[in-house]
């Protein structure tokens, strides 16, 4: 009998992550590898990340189930680490119903949490009283509800599908929260029978779904099966290591896959990191490299930079080496996924910040403190645009030698190769350098622009 607690392989368990502050589009990244893939994890996050994938002119917006679902041969697992707003879930459920889509592949953990009504109501008005200090939520409730996970008052899954064991822990719950909603906010109370009633229906719809996803996971591991762990937002969205405060209540990082999902850090072999070609922000918080002049609204425009989930609009910037260093630290990333790449196509020259200017000082590290990152100043190299399409570009190849040469230009500041790049929204405007399930096919195109066979 093996003494490891996860057989050795020779295919890969991967984590997909954002390497900025999201919106990197991982959905696309995550359905492409899904095809590879035996079963898709999302382990973070809630309705307020959404992932957008494109099949055969097909748009799917999904927010809470991974975008593996559009594959009928594979398997979904929603996680542990994430938090679910059943009513949005129920309207995945019925969007993927109306497009024929078969959800039968789909499992809940048993242990998520639960987005209760009061956690969208006071995620609201805590927003709103913030005034000049808001931190940009998408008022869905997600910081709320982790903060009851945390604060040990939380309704999970399995909560909701014991009914009688609901309305007790409610009436407590509700209790307690309509004292803050009428005495802090001003807001009129819940009524615990409504909602309870409201609950008890999306228990019934949901319940075929839930089970202990950790075991599942864990036998396919054992049966030696490829896994995808995805993650929703990015890695400066990361409540421990991001632009905290102005961040997400979870851990989009790698390490958040095992605690999100279930499993140990010996089931992972590899991290893909997912990176725009430019940098994008959606709500608040300091962004060094945001464009203030018409090519930042040129890029939102040809980038369709709106966000998934809210519809707000993106702050659009040059691309960041700084913190796309970090996240390769962070995350400990093997490889990378450069997306919109085409976006890029009709400037004349591109900016790549390589460092930061703070207080008159060099610095090209990512500092911690939002009020030092707020001071920070881009150091910036520019490198010839390339001036013609690569929407139709399949190998490398076909790209102009000036796109290529700032691919490479970025593998090398982030001294990690590059595996994908993605040339547009659909699933075949993509250059598939390297499978990072299946190991390494071709050469990868490596941090010093040379091509090299990545190990595995």
């Amino acid at each position: 009998m093996s003494t490891r607690a996860y057989p050795e392989k020779s295919l890969a368990n991967v984590v997909v992550i954002g390497a900025q502050w999201g919106d990197e589009g991982k959905g696309k990244i995550t359905d492409l590898l899904s095809k590879s893939a035996d079963l898709v994890v999302r382990y973070q996050g809630g309705v307020n990340a959404g992932h957008t994938v494109v099949v055969s002119g097909q748009t799917f917006k999904l927010h809470l189930i991974p975008s593996g679902i559009l594959y009928p041969d594979t398997e979904c697992i929603i996680g542990c680490g994430t938090v679910i707003d059943p009513k949005v879930l129920i309207e995945e459920l019925d969007q993927l119903e109306t497009l024929n889509i078969s959800a039968a592949n789909l499992i809940i953990s048993e242990t998520a949490h639960v987005t209760m009504p009061y956690h969208r109501l006071i995620d609201v008005a805590s927003e709103q009283e913030r005034g000049s200090y808001k931190i940009g939520t998408t008022g869905r409730g997600i910081g709320p509800t982790y903060a009851d996970k945390s604060d040990r008052t939380g309704i999970r899954m399995l909560d909701l599908m014991d009914l009688e064991g609901l309305r007790e822990q409610l009436e407590w719950t509700i209790a307690q929260k309509n004292t803050i909603l009428e005495k802090l906010y001003n807001l009129p109370p819940l009524n615990p029978q409504e909602v309870i009633d409201e609950y008890a229906v999306y228990a019934e719809r949901l319940r075929p779904y839930v089970a202990d996803s950790s075991l599942k996971i864990y036998d396919a591991i054992q049966k030696r099966k490829n896994i995808l762990f995805e993650g929703a937002q990015g890695t400066l969205l990361d409540l421990d290591h991001g632009t905290y405060p102005y961040v997400t209540s979870s851990n989009p990082i790698a390490g958040g896959a095992c605690v999100g999902t279930g499993v140990g850090p010996t089931a992972i072999d590899r991290v893909i990191g997912v990176a725009k070609a430019y940098t994008t922000r959606v709500g608040e918080g300091p962004f060094p490299t945001e464009m203030v002049d018409g090519v930042g609204a040129i890029l939102g425009e040809r980038g369709a930079e709106f966000g998934t989930t809210t519809g707000r609009k993106r702050r659009c910037g040059w691309f960041d080496a700084v913190i796309g260093r970090y996240a390769v630290r962070t995350n400990g990333l093997d490889c990378l996924a450069i997306t919109k790449l085409d976006v890029l196509d009709e400037l004349d020259e591109i900016k790549v910040c390589v460092a930061y200017e703070i207080d008159g000082k060099r610095c090209e590290d990512f500092p911690k403190s939002s009020r030092i990152f707020a001071r920070c100043k881009p150091i910036y190299e520019t490198v010839p645009g390339w001036k013609q399409s690569t929407e139709d570009c399949r190998n490398l190849e076909d790209l102009p030698e000036k796109a290529l040469n700032y691919l490479k230009f970025l593998a090398e500041l982030m001294a990690v190769p590059i595996a994908i790049v993605s040339l547009g929204a659909s699933r075949d405007q993509t250059i598939i350098v390297e499978d990072p399930i299946h190991g390494p096919k071709r050469a990868l195109l490596s941090a010093d622009g040379t091509p090299v066979v990545a190990a595995v």
